[in-house]
C-alpha cells in the first residue's frame, strides 16, 4: 500500500504558501461517518494551523460518497472558493457497488477539475476494511484529511499564481520589476 510507510498528517509548514487569505470549500460524506469525521477533523486542524480562518473553512454535507461530485459542484458555482475538498469514505463489500461508486466518484471528480478552474482534491478513502480507512483517518497511517488540506493549500497558490501570470502584462510594474497588484507589491515566482 502507498500509504503503510508514510504518515499521511505529516508536512513542513515552512515550505507551504500563506494560507490565510484563501477561502476553501469542504464536502463530506455521511456514509462512513465515523471515518469522513476523522478526514475533516484532519483538514480542519491543518487549514487552522496554516492560518486559514475559520470563517473561510465552508462545509457542506452530502448523503454519500456519490453525492460528493454533486455536492462539490455547487460548492464551486456558488461559494467563491479557491478549492474544494471532498472527503467521503467506500469500504469493499461483496457486491460490484464498491467499483461503481469508487469509479464514478474518481471520474467526477476528475471532471470537476478539467471543467472548471477551481482545484478540487480528491480525498475519498477506498478501503478494503474498516480497520484500513480508520488508520488513514487519524490512525496509525496519520489522517489523509490533513494531507487533502494541504494539497489544497498548494493548488490555490498554483491556481493563484497561474492568474497572475495570465495577467501578468495587464498589470503595473514597480520599479522593482514586482507587480503592482491592489497597492501593494506582489512579486511573481519562477
Amino acid at each position: 500500500m502507498a500509504t503503510e510507510n508514510k504518515n499521511l498528517s505529516v508536512y513542513d509548514k515552512s515550505t507551504l504558501p500563506n494560507a490565510k487569505d484563501f477561502r476553501f470549500g469542504v464536502v463530506v460524506s455521511e456514509w462512513n461517518e465515523e471515518i469522513t469525521e476523522g478526514l475533516y477533523k484532519g483538514a480542519l486542524e491543518a487549514f487552522l494551523d496554516n492560518e486559514v480562518p475559520a470563517s473561510q473553512i465552508i462545509r457542506w454535507n452530502v448523503p454519500g460518497s456519490f453525492e460528493l461530485i454533486y455536492g462539490c459542484k455547487k460548492m464551486l458555482q456558488t461559494q467563491n472558493v479557491d478549492a474544494v475538498i471532498a472527503i467521503g469514505c467506500v469500504i469493499q463489500g461483496q457486491t460490484k457497488h464498491f467499483d461503481f461508486v469508487c469509479e464514478g466518484v474518481t471520474q467526477g471528480i476528475k471532471d470537476l477539475n478539467v471543467q472548471t478552474d477551481i482545484p478540487v482534491i480528491f480525498c475519498v478513502l477506498t478501503d478494503n476494511t474498516m480497520q484500513q480507512s480508520i488508520d488513514r483517518s487519524g490512525g496509525i497511517h496519520g489522517n489523509k484529511g490533513t494531507e487533502a488540506a494541504i494539497a489544497a493549500i498548494k493548488m490555490a497558490y498554483i491556481r493563484q499564481q497561474a492568474s497572475l501570470a495570465h495577467d501578468y502584462k495587464k498589470q503595473p510594474l514597480l520599479a522593482s520589476g514586482a507587480l503592482q497588484i491592489e497597492g501593494s507589491p506582489l512579486k511573481l515566482e519562477e
